[in-house]
């Protein structure tokens, strides 16, 4: 037997583990890309909502100034009290047709001295329809300054307005009938001598939707107080039934078919279009429960209706989110099902609880088909509600309602003034977020 010489089978070097290999540089450039698809999604996320809310500022900041004109009128005696005894039903008689000689009598007082070619009837023409109802009021309710010569600072018409804005423009009024190149060239003069300037609008802030002829006296006051009332109604009613329900469902509900059934049509609920709801409410509360037409309380419950999966489906998942042990805990030391809920499972999930509340409500308030099949639109409503019965069953618009009636108007200034709407309404749901978060931090408890 003789010894044979083994050859030594060659092995592959060991890799250090420090080494990359080129799968492993393969799943790092993986990553990386991904990463970079993340970052990318967030920029052009971030550049389209700062888009949005630039266009949003820019275009509506211009409806929060108008621009008045200050006149100094005399109430004539003889035009507004021919018997001279100040009698107050006599003075109402006085139709604005009345005052307009007075306020063509104050523009040429006005402009004496002006360079201008613009005849004197055509003057008023640089004035808000609403410019004579506002001096009858006031006489109206001085009616013992009848005779004197008093300084009223009346809305310009909306042409003017749109001119020192710079919405308007000399091009323009070629195929415009209302004012003149003319009319232009005399404001710009009383810009200049202090009678025209632009301040601050309030009463953009607290008026009511004005007629198509006076769009520069168009308010978002009185719908504000319809959005309001109606999110009363959605609050009264939505909060209770709807965690009532969650915790039912969630707590004591045994798992049956039947359970099942109710939690698959709640979801199908949550993902029904809002304008259903509308036909809902149209039919049942206005059609067979004959509650009034246009009225917060119609367009709260339609929205209650709307709200409630949401309200649910965000009740449901903080009651789920609170661990188990929490529940064994207080059942190992004796207490009943309804104490474990109420005392120990419900202040825990509080404040998911009002986060999911606060967010279908303002999910709600901005809503805009369910109201207006119910007839909640705009120009249905001159003058705040008188009592809070009022506020609930007198007609009214609300927010969303309103900026889609100005959207769809023609006069340029009712766009402006629907940009502005929008200000507004993002201020309130900007409002109801910062509630939520404080209220969130306020309840939260840590386990």
């Amino acid at each position: 037997m003789t010894d044979t010489t083994v050859t030594p089978v060659s092995a592959k070097p060991a890799k250090s583990i420090l080494e990359i290999d080129a799968r492993t540089k393969k799943r790092n450039a993986a990553e990386k890309r991904f990463k970079a698809y993340g970052i990318a999604a967030i920029c052009v996320g971030l550049f389209f909502l700062v888009a949005l809310l630039w266009a949003i500022i820019q275009n509506g900041t211009p409806a929060f100034t108008q621009t008045y004109v200050t006149l100094d009128v005399e109430l004539l005696e003889e035009k507004l009290d021919k018997t001279g005894e100040r009698d107050i039903e006599a003075i109402k008689k006085v139709s604005t047709f009345g005052y307009k000689p007075l306020i063509q009598n104050a523009l040429v007082d006005a402009t004496e001295g002006m360079e201008t070619e613009i005849e004197d009837k055509n003057l008023a023409k640089l004035l808000s329809d609403s410019a004579a109802a506002q001096i009858r009021d006031y006489v109206i309710a001085n009616p013992d300054q009848i005779g004197e010569t008093v300084e009223f600072t009346v809305l310009a018409s909306s042409r003017v307005d749109g001119y020192l804005k710079g919405r308007v423009t000399r091009e323009d009024l070629a195929r415009d009938k209302n004012l003149s190149p003319d009319h232009l060239d005399l404001i710009d003069q009383m810009v200049e001598d202090g009678s025209v300037e632009r301040i601050f609008n309030w009463a953009f802030i607290t008026g009511a939707d004005a007629s198509e002829k006076r769009p520069e006296s168009a308010g978002i006051g009185v719908s504000m107080i319809g959005s309001f009332f109606m999110m009363l109604v959605v609050l009264i009613l939505a909060l209770p039934i709807g965690v009532a329900a969650s915790i039912y469902l969630e707590e004591f509900a045994p798992q049956n078919r039947f359970t099942d059934l109710i939690e698959v049509n709640i979801s199908n609920l949550a993902a029904v279009p809002s304008i259903v709801f509308g036909i809902l409410g149209l039919a049942v509360f206005i059609q067979f429960a004959h509650l009034p037409q246009s009225a917060p309380i119609v367009g709260g419950l339609t929205l209650t209706l709307m709200t409630l999966p949401t309200i649910v489906i965000s009740t449901r998942a903080s009651l789920k989110a609170v661990p188990p042990s929490i529940r064994d805990a207080a059942l190992g030391v004796g207490a009943s099902k309804m104490q474990t809920v109420f005392h120990h499972v419900l202040p825990l999930a509080m404040p998911g609880i009002l986060t999911g509340t606060i967010i279908g409500l303002a999910q709600a308030l901005g809503e805009t088909a369910p109201l207006l099949l119910i007839g909640m639109v705009g120009f249905i409503a001159s003058n705040y509600p008188e009592g809070v019965a009022s506020g609930f069953l007198d007609p009214n618009s609300a927010m969303p309602a309103q900026i889609y009636e100005w959207a769809k108007r023609a006069d340029p200034a009712y766009y402006e003034r629907a940009w502005g709407g929008i200000i507004v309404l993002l201020v309130f749901l900007l409002t109801m977020n910062i509630i939520a978060i404080i209220l969130r931090r306020r309840f939260e408890r840590r386990w």
